[in-house]
């Protein structure tokens, strides 16, 4: 009986058979890796697929140079006091169950803190302790279970990679090929019976026969390799009919050629793997530009503010940032740079890079790493190099609270692809027993012309590049969205949440009027400075109105989200916030104030009048179709005006702390509703996460917040709902694409059943229902994109 590994699935008859749990193994290194899997409770990776692993290769030594730390700096992407983070390159992953195994790494080992995985990019993403395990174990670890990464110092180094041109070396071969066999097969096409044709005919047809070998063997193994694996791991994928009808061509058309009763396919066969790449390579192009937009065109609306001059400070985009900018960072802003603290000392948050939420203490001259978070006070920190934005898409991408590692329109292209791989084989099949009956000399063409024709990539195309490409109009209109996916939920949404304060509001125009005791210079200083350190909406617009104030650097700040903030400035404890939070439980105004307390003695309020966005009421009725909230942490003073400004359906909600807003929107979702929460990203956090898509707002300062799957920069509020309109009509071409696929398989299928489609024409016709939906879903979506302004 044959036996197989039953760690990777090869032939045991070839090698030494090991049996260790009533199991069969290849080589110790399987049955090892085995015995780790199973030793740590994760033998579940074999329910996933049959036989996932790869044999892992001897690593003695080979991993030595990962004891240099000058090659450890330029491969970690962050390193600092305890924590290490590494992106690496896996070419084995291939499957669900390397998914799962590398995103439980640190079940192997408990210095690993967090893995996840990138599968289009085939690339692994590790998070460990220094301390516990280091690098160099970490790439042994992987490579003893059979994940050996790829690592090349030069691919790090360079600031564009190697291309793979490998497509367009067999996209050649095959043309060369093509052009050749056809040329050759021209007399066999108007039966020419000329002597000397007759006389070499055979040796053409030999010829014929070459030209095909590189074809069929080097030119086409990718669709011998992906229907070998799809069949290994017992999944129907839509290389299978295409490896199949390639198959049969050759074997027909060579044993013609042999047995000297033809010509054979050879021009269909060649002409058929030509077609076949030439469409692969349009998508691929495609696909490439698609990327380049979103990883260099994704530029964020925050800004920064930098310090020139007399102290003076200035908003700047955050890809303005130049080495050696002095920037100010405050309270719960992302730091931008990697850079140097200038301040005496800060405590940084790392856990959108690490995941690890325990603050870092760092002293003046420590090196800060871009994507950790100011959390005590503000800081001013000098730019070491300009911003690479395209780690602060990363950075975004990154979710270390939920991940989300296929979207949706992937596992509906392989729910389509499976289902259509089982009826076109079956329609092939049955029209060939047909054929094979009434005119056997059809049956080969009727065979490989409905395996070609069939063909679901258009189908596969459809929500990825319609998708994709609303990401590019959304971000050139000053939406960034996360993902392509995040379109997809956007259009399920019914239900919509907003905060008030920073999101309906703008510190524009805003009216402030003090009333309490008078304050003096000092004291004016003191409050500047403490606002100095917040984020705020409403401390930010106090700030700005003290213009002709100083200010100097706090000696403690502490930030209470949701309540107020408290400093020690020059020794003297000033309290800025609710009036609770400030002591001044007696008084009940109902007004949007800002209280203010120094030495706990109560000085007086600031109070704002609140200036709303342009066309808010206009928003809210273009909404009125939705369940719609307002959950504010002011108080009720604004609900008069509010409730006359908002349709009367609108809920209006106030007096509520960060998490009786996430609260309130997990409420809505065992409702069954899908909701949308609209906030400005400080105190909403958590109510961002929350929600089925979560949207901040963004205007003037950086708030940036890796929380939440999109951000609206705050001069396009009016626009809302004419993105989530677009997301919904973005939905809707993605069916039409599926209805015209499926219209144009039904019709070339007709032609192929009753024998009037050749394989070549069909594998023309291939190609360009792919580039013809392509074609549709760009025009569409152009479309979309106009009408939003």
């Amino acid at each position: 009986m044959k036996s197989t590994c039953y760690h990777c699935g090869d032939d045991c008859e070839s090698k030494a058979t090991i049996t260790f749990d009533e199991k069969s193994f290849c080589c110790n290194g399987c049955k090892t890796v085995y015995e780790i899997f199973s030793s740590n409770d994760l033998t579940c990776y074999y329910d996933l697929q049959n036989s996932p692993g790869a044999t892992p290769e001897d690593i003695k030594g080979k991993y030595d140079y990962l004891d240099n730390e000058d090659i450890i700096e330029k491969l970690l992407e962050f390193n600092d006091a305890t924590i290490q983070v590494v992106n690496l390159y896996i070419p084995h992953i291939h499957c669900s169950s390397c998914i799962w195994i590398l995103e439980n790494m640190q079940k192997l080992h408990a210095g690993i803190k967090s893995s996840q995985v990138n599968f289009p990019k085939k690339s692994v993403r590790i998070s460990f302790s220094k301390d516990e395990i280091s690098l160099k174990q970490t790439v042994e670890l992987l490579s003893s279970i059979g994940y050996e990464p790829y690592i090349s110092l030069e691919d790090y180094s360079a600031e564009n990679k190697k291309v793979d041109r490998s497509i367009i070396y067999k996209l050649g071969v095959a043309g060369f090929a093509f052009g050749n066999v056809m040329l050759m097969s021209f007399p066999e096409y108007f039966e020419v019976n000329e002597f000397w044709l007759e006389q070499y005919k055979h040796m053409f047809r030999w010829l014929m026969f070459a030209f095909s070998l590189p074809v069929v063997f080097y030119a086409a193994q990718d669709y011998f390799i992906s229907a070998y694996k799809g069949i290994r791991s017992k999944l129907l994928n839509i290389d299978i009919p295409i490896a199949l009808g390639i198959i049969v061509l050759f074997v027909r058309s060579s044993a013609e050629i042999i047995l000297d009763i033809g010509s054979g396919f050879f021009d269909s066969l060649t002409g058929l793997v030509f077609f076949l790449l030439l469409g692969k390579f349009f998508q691929q192009k495609t696909y490439s530009y698609l990327s380049f937009v979103r990883d260099y065109k994704s530029y964020f609306p925050i800004a920064v503010t930098r310090i020139v001059g007399n102290n003076k400070e200035e908003n700047i985009q955050i890809f303005d940032i130049q080495k050696g900018d002095r920037l100010l960072i405050r309270n719960q802003e992302i730091i931008p740079v990697d850079s140097v603290l200038m301040s005496k000392h800060t405590e940084i948050d790392y856990s959108f890079v690490t995941g690890e939420a325990v603050p870092i203490a760092k002293q003046s001259g420590d090196k800060l790493f871009a994507g950790g978070k100011q959390v005590s006070g503000a800081i001013e920190i000098e730019a070491m190099h300009a911003v690479e934005q395209s780690y602060l898409t990363q950075l975004w991408s990154n979710d270390v609270f939920k991940k989300d590692k296929l979207s949706s329109y992937t596992s509906i292209t392989n729910k389509i692809s499976k289902n259509f791989t089982i009826i076109v084989l079956s329609i092939a099949l049955l029209a060939s027993l047909y054929w094979f009956v009434v005119d056997s000399a059809k049956v080969l063409n009727v065979f490989t012309a409905v395996l070609i024709i069939a063909c679901p990539c258009a189908i596969a195309l459809a929500a990825p590049f319609t998708l994709g490409n609303m990401l590019h109009i959304f971000g050139k209109r000053k939406f960034y969205l996360k993902n392509a996916s995040v379109i997809e939920r956007l259009a399920e949404i019914n239900a919509l949440v907003f905060d008030k304060t920073g999101t309906l509001t703008t510190n524009k125009d805003t009216a402030i009027r003090y009333e309490g005791t008078e304050l003096n210079t000092e004291e004016k200083v003191q409050l500047k400075s403490t606002l100095r350190t917040s984020n705020h909406p409403l401390s930010r617009t106090i700030y700005n109105s003290l213009t002709t104030v100083e200010t100097v650097v706090p000696k403690i700040v502490k930030e209470h989200v949701g309540k107020g903030i408290e400093a020690v400035v020059e020794h003297t404890l000033v309290k800025v916030g609710s009036a609770p939070f400030v002591k001044n439980e007696g008084n009940q105004n109902t007004d949007t104030s800002v209280h203010v307390s120094m030495q706990n003695g109560y000085k007086g309020k600031f109070t704002l009048k609140n200036s709303y966005r342009k066309d808010v009421d206009k928003v809210f009725n273009e909404f009125s179709s939705y369940d719609l909230s307002v959950v504010s942490g002011d108080n009720d003073g604004e609900q008069k005006r509010l409730g006359a400004l908002l349709t009367k359906d609108t809920k209006l909600v106030f007096n509520q702390k960060p998490e009786d807003k996430l609260k309130y929107i997990a409420a809505l979702q065992q409702d069954e509703k899908k909701v949308a929460m609209i906030g400005d990203g400080l105190n909403d956090a958590g109510a961002l996460q929350q929600s089925d898509v979560g949207i901040a707002i963004s205007e003037d300062i950086n708030v940036f917040s890796p929380a939440c799957d999109a951000i609206l920069d705050g001069k396009k509020f009016e626009q809302l709902p004419a993105f989530i309109k677009a997301s919904k009509q973005a939905v809707q071409i993605i069916h039409y694409c599926f209805i015209i696929s499926i219209f144009y398989n039904i019709i070339g299928l007709y032609f192929a059943v009753t024998g009037q489609l050749s394989p070549v024409i069909a594998a023309i016709l291939m190609p360009l229902s792919s580039i013809s939906i392509v074609v549709f879903t760009t025009i569409a979506t152009n479309i979309l994109g106009r009408k939003i302004k």
